[in-house]
């Protein structure tokens, strides 16, 4: 009797921590994308705020934007994006996952695409697929 209940405690436990690590990891995936879904949200009102005072969408790569940004452009004028930003080494926007943003400009809209978790940007029809794509 005694080997059952401890056969059955080692498998109330085994499943209690296989729910918990799944809880913790649907915790965390919530938190990062409602990280990115609000970084994005400020960069799409901190760039619509440059367009206004500079006349037109900061040009360059996701560093150069960033530049731009925080006042390296022909008008000098810095613009605050919502909370601080996370940037990589090389001065680019970053996703909550530590991958670089990638950033693009029409006439009147931008879009913006993080690679997500698995840290590639893929094809929409591939099945590991986990792109956030935004525009505004």
């Amino acid at each position: 009797m005694k080997k059952f209940l401890l056969i059955v405690g080692v498998i109330t436990l085994v499943i209690g921590a296989g729910w918990a690590v799944k809880a913790l990891t649907t915790v965390q995936a919530k938190a990062r994308n409602a990280r990115l879904s609000s970084d994005v949200e400020s960069l799409f009102d901190g760039l619509q705020k440059y367009k206004e005072f500079v006349g037109s969408y900061p040009r360059g790569g996701n560093a150069d934007i960033a530049r731009a940004l925080q006042g390296q452009n022909e008008k000098k004028v810095t613009v605050l994006v919502g909370r601080k930003m996370e940037l990589n080494a090389k001065g680019e926007y970053t996703d909550p996952w530590g991958n670089p943003l990638r950033i693009y400009f029409s006439d009147t809209s931008v879009l913006i695409r993080s690679a997500g978790p698995n840290g590639r940007f893929d094809e929409s029809t591939a099945m590991e697929f986990d792109d956030f794509i935004r525009s505004n």
